[in-house]
């Protein structure tokens, strides 16, 4: 791996699919980055529904949803690796403290400069109890790539990359969110070719 490494890490990113990446899982998608290093990197995709909804979800882990305010929150498919298991992409535990010694969640990622991203069911727990994180995301799955795979998507133009916004992530409407992560890089849909990156 180069040593310029640091320079081209992709944490708290948005990976933009490019008209081109016709993969049925990607092909669209904003995927948001939570760790990239030199073994790889790791995403949830944040546009792309399942079609069961929070509450569906609650019920199917035997929890009562106290949060009225996510029962008809869309659970997404995060990606293709591990799709019965759920990931929650949320704000930090500590609000307003950028950098928090530890998350109250017993299996949690924080995400340098992000969120935090916690596998355990605690934190399921805390949502149905009324409590939890203010802003979350629920994904079945995720994206992974080996070493070096992303570089190699990324020097075929598969992808476009922004600095993430957490508004995208929790309060764009989905069928808004591929448009909203373009525009952050000033650009609309139209204006991707599909043949972008082809001789």
């Amino acid at each position: 791996m180069p040593a310029d490494f640091a320079l081209t890490n992709l944490t708290n990113h948005f990976l933009i699919a490019m008209p081109g990446l016709q993969d049925a899982v990607f092909s669209r998608s904003v995927v948001y980055v939570c760790e990239h290093n030199e073994r790889g990197a790791l995403g949830l995709v944040i546009n792309k529904p399942c079609d069961i909804d929070m509450k569906r979800l609650f019920e199917k882990v035997d929890l009562p949803l106290r949060r009225a305010d996510l029962s008809n929150a869309p659970v997404f498919q995060g990606g293709p690796v591990q799709t019965e298991r759920g990931f929650v992409l949320h704000e930090h535990s500590s609000p307003g403290v950028d950098k928090p010694a530890e998350s109250v969640y017993a299996s949690t990622m924080t995400i340098p400069g992000g969120l935090e991203m916690t596998t355990s069911k605690d934190v399921l727990e805390a949502l149905s109890s009324g409590a939890g994180p203010r802003k979350v995301l629920v994904s079945l799955g995720y994206a992974a790539w080996g070493e070096g795979q992303l570089e190699s998507e990324l020097s075929e133009n598969s992808w476009l990359t922004v600095a993430a916004s957490s508004s995208i992530i929790f309060d764009t409407p989905v069928a808004q969110r591929y448009d909203q992560a373009l525009l952050l890089l000033g650009f609309e849909s139209w204006m991707l070719s599909p043949d972008v990156g082809r001789a």
